[in-house]
């Protein structure tokens, strides 16, 4: 499934967004809240996740209670499917109360180029961009780009570069992010 997000939604965009959708959401809302609240008190378990299980409603800046880093290292075009698949599958399962990292590093850097010069297919082109709205951080390897003559301006907007991937995959998970490696 592609994740396709809206223009309006920009980085800068998506706090101010969030907070009118979050607030659209409780004022419209409201009503299914309270009625639903006498059969949830019943029930202590319940009291703080909704129906569907997950954790009760989070504001923006919250801390995370999950985070997660995925290296992504292979030119492969079944590789990158199967890494972002798994990336939206995450958002899509934790939402606001995960942040996720993808590093890009060696071959793997290419999706993250604005002119790769490997071979890029469109949808995971446009799978980096959608997820890049949706806050998932990627990280570009500073020494790879070195190799390659990169700088700043080759890769995507929303790219932040990193002087060494693998210190970057390090250093994420000595902060307690899960590490996902394909």
């Amino acid at each position: 499934m592609k994740l396709k997000i809206p223009k309006c939604f920009s980085r800068k965009n998506t706090d101010n967004t969030r907070r009118r959708l979050l607030g659209g959401l409780l004022a419209g809302g409201g009503l299914a809240l309270a009625s639903s609240s006498g059969a949830k008190a019943a029930d202590p378990a319940s009291e703080d996740k909704d129906d569907a299980g997950n954790e009760a409603l989070r504001f923006p800046g919250d801390p995370v209670d999950h985070r997660l880093v995925y290296q992504f290292n292979k030119a492969d075009e079944t590789y990158h499917h199967a890494v972002l698949f798994s990336v939206g599958a995450m958002l899509r399962q934790y939402g606001d109360n995960i942040h996720l990292v993808v590093v890009g590093i060696g071959p793997g850097i290419h999706i993250l180029a604005k002119k790769p010069e490997r071979p890029v297919n469109k949808e995971t082109r446009e799978r980096v961009s959608s997820l890049l709205q949706y806050g998932v951080e990627f990280h570009a390897c500073g020494n790879t780009m070195k190799a390659l003559g990169w700088t700043e301006k080759n890769m995507l907007d929303g790219v932040k570069i990193v002087e060494v991937g693998a210190s970057d995959l390090m250093e994420l998970q000595e902060q307690g992010y899960a590490y996902i490696s394909w």
